[in-house]
């Protein structure tokens, strides 16, 4: 009974969205960061799509306007690094209770979700969860069940045995068997085959991108360090197999050698990038590599160390990575690597998003138009949506938001969202 309401009632959401005209009334308008903005203008939303733009403030024959002539509309934000089924400042017990009941971890996915989306991100990647969990989370809505943006998920990280990844790491032996038992890791691998196998598995079970972890991590208790952990053989056979799969991979990479060894494998995406060196930055331009540099993960450390939160080595290794905050972005960025924003939100609280654009201005040396196409083109290339969004055009989905300002000129004003649409679909903002 209870199903066949939840269905009658997402149904009745996606008839809502689908059936209604907008007009949507914009004081300015960028439909492409890339380009200048438009002045007064109107955009015409028809089956969770845009139809045309029209100049001035224009209102059709039974369209539902949306007057936001007093803001700039731009395209809706793009996060490629997100963790929705994790809560920032947690400590490790209570971390447990997302990372090991499915359930919980989706409420809290659907929760983080919609605050994301209120933040002014239509689309976004989730860079690892629970399984099913986020597979719930992601289809809950997409078909118009839960308000919220479109996700991406990629579902379980590969990891080597005791790398970044494996839940087993700095866990006394007996609780790490009983998680074990109860969470078998299909993402810890050794060898190609064994690794090809494990992506193969990923993929069958409905992930949109394969997520490796090339190095060890910040957050993790593994004193094995931020360097290369997959084999060069090991991580080529995860690329291979992804792309064989008509799937992307991105690869979590703190370390220089481990950031080259990812991206000769042939991976999509760096994320993190910390210690990228000039050898990285031009190998990663000559292929055509994506660096998300998640800088906001930066600022989540600095909220929380000393806190009592994090283990002595975990601590010193988030100490020693703060002395390199956006040295790589800005290498990247004057080497003329491709960049999309993500922010490894989970690590900060989530909604904070759109402070990374700021922190690409003034950690990474980007201009704000830079930054914010990289949050908005950037992001939908990166991810293989560039024909739905990224840009405002006609045929492509209705993702838009509202801010005061003009983020082509300052960072800041994304921060100030005041409406979003998220494929047709408006997001409650309260």
């Amino acid at each position: 009974m209870l199903k066949s309401f939840a269905i009658v009632v997402a149904l009745a959401l996606a008839t809502t969205a689908n059936g209604e005209t907008f007009a949507i009334q914009a004081g300015h308008l960028i439909t492409d960061a890339a380009k200048p903005a438009r002045g007064p203008s109107t955009v015409i939303v028809e089956n969770d799509r845009i139809v045309r733009i029209e100049d001035g403030a224009t209102a059709p024959t039974g369209a539902t306007v949306v007057d936001l002539r007093n803001k700039t509309v731009l395209p809706g934000l793009i996060d490629a690094h997100v963790h929705l089924t994790e809560d920032a400042g947690l400590a490790w017990y209570a971390m447990l209770r997302t990372k090991h009941s499915e359930p919980y971890a989706a409420t809290t996915g659907l929760k983080n979700a919609l605050i994301t989306a209120r933040a002014g991100f239509t689309t976004l990647r989730d860079a690892g969860g629970p399984t099913l969990a986020s597979l719930a989370m992601r289809d809950a809505i997409d078909e118009g069940a839960f308000a919220g943006p479109r996700i991406l998920v990629a579902t379980t990280p590969l990891s080597i045995i005791g790398g970044h990844g494996d839940n087993v790491v700095g866990l006394a032996p007996e609780l790490a068997d009983a998680i074990n038992k109860a969470d078998p890791q299909v993402g810890v691998c050794t060898g190609a085959a064994e690794c090809a196998k494990a992506v193969r598995l990923i993929a069958a079970k409905g992930a949109d991108v394969i997520k490796f972890m090339a190095t060890g991590g910040v957050l993790d208790d593994g004193a094995i360090g931020l360097e290369q952990h997959f084999t060069d053989v090991e991580m080529k056979a995860i690329c291979d197999t992804a792309h064989q799969m008509g799937l992307k991979a991105m690869a979590h990479a703190h370390g220089a050698r481990g950031i080259e060894a990812a991206v000769r494998a042939g991976v999509d995406s760096i994320e993190h990038g910390t210690y990228a060196d000039d050898t990285d930055i031009a190998l990663m331009k000559s292929k055509g590599t994506y660096m998300v540099a998640t800088l906001m993960a930066y600022k989540g450390l600095t909220m929380y160390l000393g806190k009592g939160l994090y283990t002595e080595n975990t601590e010193a290794k988030a100490r020693r990575t703060l002395s390199e905050w956006g040295k790589a972005l800005n290498r990247a960025y004057k080497g003329g690597v491709k960049i999309a924003l993500g922010t490894d939100a989970a690590v900060f609280p989530h909604g904070q998003n759109a402070e990374e654009i700021e922190l690409m201005v003034e950690k990474g040396g980007m201009t704000p138009r830079d930054a914010l196409i990289a949050a908005t083109r950037g992001g939908a290339d990166l991810l293989g949506i560039a024909s739905k969004a990224g840009t405002l055009e006609p045929g492509k989905s209705a993702d838009l938001i509202a801010v005061d300002g003009d983020p082509l000129t300052d960072a800041k004003a994304v921060q100030h969202v005041r409406y979003v649409m998220a494929r047709g679909r408006i997001i409650p903002m309260n």
